[in-house]
């Protein structure tokens, strides 16, 4: 079973970018299509973005596709979430996610109930 672990989170300031990091584990990373999310403080976990199994697709939340950029490296087993600019209402804990269950034709990728794996998060706060 593949294993998830972000990193990179922190305290910045508005303006400022960062960059999120997620290692899985396993020797099969590359089947499995990849995904970000975030949740704060009393919501529900709302989608950021998505990369297929090669990182030649990728998939955004409407409200974040200027700012944030989704790659992936499959030789070392990492996604990663580029954000830039970011306002605080970014404050919230990012998750990164993983699913066999790519069709990314459908949309469903934007519900987290369609990704099987996921990590612990890595808290993101942005202050004004």
């Amino acid at each position: 079973q593949e294993q998830l672990s972000e990193s990179g989170g922190g305290l910045v300031q508005a303006g400022d970018s960062l960059r999120l990091s997620c290692a899985a584990s396993g020797r099969t990373f590359s089947r499995y299509a990849m995904g970000w999310f975030r949740q704060s403080s009393g919501k529900e976990r709302e989608f950021v973005g998505a990369i297929g199994w090669s990182g030649g697709t990728t998939y955004y939340a409407d409200s974040l596709k200027d700012r944030i950029t989704i790659s992936r490296d499959n030789a070392k087993n990492m996604v990663y979430l580029q954000m830039d600019g970011l306002v605080p209402a970014a404050t919230a804990a990012y998750f990164c996610a993983s699913t066999l269950r790519w069709n990314p034709y459908s949309g469903s990728y934007v519900s987290p109930e369609s990704w099987d794996h996921w990590g612990q998060g890595t808290q993101v706060t942005v202050s004004s």
